[in-house]
């Protein structure tokens, strides 16, 4: 047998396995003896060998006596004192959570209500829970008894099934304290038989996620042939917010596209209608009608774009090889074409669309 480490005479160690093994005094004691004999050394093995008392349960009494002795230091009813010196380790046990105000309270409620270890488990919890608010819900006190009550209260909220909601306002109606936490749950019990409230719809919300789904808003400058002059008087966009709201007047008209990239990038964009005669190269296109969008910001040449310039008063879309010897207007940033008609009589077209 290990060594005695805690001023405990050898003596002193026998008597109070021998206590233990006889099952003397009460639980209370056997709690603390379990404790005193763990400190000489001696394990939870070595103890339920010499006692019969298992580690689980030593480990349970040791607890509930300290829950004991702390709800004693507080005030307990004396008849709830008694009891729980004969009977419920087990319920003391899960005590351990709450502090040693509630503890004394919580144990006079479960002896008061006859609660079971199970209960007590459930009470702790709710409690526990309920302690962490800076002040109780409307209606309910602090109190265990209404801290298990507002459990209830909160998950008929929750439940939408009839027979559940009515299983679960019993169960808080059992549980509550006090009159004013009662009143609450039988509110619920009451909105039961009340003819059903109808609710308003979900509002039809939708978010725009991909930058093509904000469109970009395009002055008209007009159609093909068009004067060069007219695009000085084409307005500038004034986009504004975060749906890009134009608030121009233009008697031109205006015209939207998706987000594209390179249409975003455009920092003054105008479009001009045309047909695909108006282009300097020949495109395959079963609509004859097209849009030509010019960003009039950019006016200096490069050789990998087109560019929009005055020829003989006129507005032309052309290419250079060499910086042009006339002023560049603006550059040609997109043509666009109308959506493809599609003939359901014809399956080459929909295996077109399809591929």
């Amino acid at each position: 047998m290990t060594e005695s480490t805690d001023n405990q005479t050898p003596m002193d160690t026998e008597a109070l396995l021998l206590m233990l093994r006889r099952k003397e005094s009460n639980w209370v004691e056997w709690g603390k003896a379990c404790q005193k004999l763990q400190k000489t050394g001696l394990n939870p093995q070595e103890i339920f060998e010499a006692t019969g008392f298992e580690p689980i349960q030593q480990n349970q009494i040791i607890v509930a006596s300290q829950v004991f002795d702390s709800m004693m230091s507080v005030g307990i009813a004396p008849a709830t004192q008694t009891h729980y010196q004969r009977v419920g380790s087990d319920s003391l046990y899960e005590l351990r959570i709450l502090s040693q105000e509630d503890r004394a309270a919580t144990a006079d409620y479960l002896f008061n209500r006859n609660i079971d270890s199970e209960g007590s488990k459930e009470v702790a919890k709710a409690f526990k829970e309920f302690s962490y608010m800076r002040q109780p819900p409307e209606g309910f006190t602090h109190h265990p008894g209404d801290a298990v009550a507002y459990q209830y209260w909160r998950y008929v909220k929750q439940q939408a099934d009839l027979t559940e909601k009515t299983r679960l306002i019993a169960r808080g109606l059992m549980f509550a304290h006090s009159q004013s936490a009662r009143n609450q749950i039988e509110k619920l019990l009451l909105a039961l038989s009340a003819p059903a409230q109808r609710t308003a719809p979900a509002l039809p919300i939708y978010r725009l996620e991909a930058d093509e789904q904000m469109p970009r808003t395009i002055p008209v400058a007009g159609t093909f042939p068009i004067a060069s002059s007219i695009l000085a008087s084409v307005p500038r966009i004034a986009a504004t917010g975060s749906f890009q709201i134009v608030r121009q007047n233009w008697e031109g008209g205006w015209v939207s596209f998706p987000g594209w990239g390179v249409l975003c990038k455009a920092e003054d964009p105008i479009a001009v209608i045309g047909e695909r005669g108006n282009l300097p190269m020949k495109i395959s296109n079963e609509s004859p009608e097209t849009i030509v969008i010019l960003d009039r910001n950019v006016t200096e040449w490069n050789e990998f774009n087109y560019f929009a310039i005055d020829r003989d008063g006129q507005l032309a879309i052309e290419w250079f090889d060499s910086p042009p010897s006339v002023p560049i207007l603006a550059q040609l940033v997109l043509v666009i074409h109308p959506k493809r008609p599609i003939d359901p009589d014809n399956p080459k077209d929909l295996w077109e669309l399809e591929d």
